[in-house]
């Protein structure tokens, strides 16, 4: 579990990034090619750490959608030319606020 914790806060530390890079809205995001950049090596690296949670942890958290972080892993690296920069924002507004409050929870559960 140990090593959980230290992947559970690597994702919580490139989510946080995320937000600090986008936190001038989505035209800017847009519109920035270097935003764009950090955005989607912060999502690689989180969907690289997922991979390394450990089963017994997925499966304790079925909330977290694992499997899915884990597969855009491999759009990332093996589809890059074709990500669609809109589908990237609707990643950041929709799905990481849930993941950030879920991996928040986890990490809780783990310190108690």
């Amino acid at each position: 579990m140990k090593d959980d914790r230290l992947y559970l806060l690597h994702i919580s530390d490139c989510v946080d990034r995320i937000f600090e890079y986008t936190r001038d809205g989505r035209t800017t995001f847009l519109d920035d090619l270097r935003t764009q950049d950090a955005v989607l090596r912060n999502l690689h690296t989180l969907s690289e750490s997922i991979q390394m949670i450990s089963s017994e942890t997925k499966l304790r958290y079925p909330e977290v959608p694992w499997r899915e972080i884990s597969a855009f892993r491999n759009v990332v690296v093996h589809d890059y030319l074709g990500i669609e920069v809109e589908r990237i924002w609707d990643i950041i507004e929709r799905d990481l606020p849930p993941l950030k409050l879920n991996i928040k929870l986890i990490l809780n559960a783990f310190s108690e």
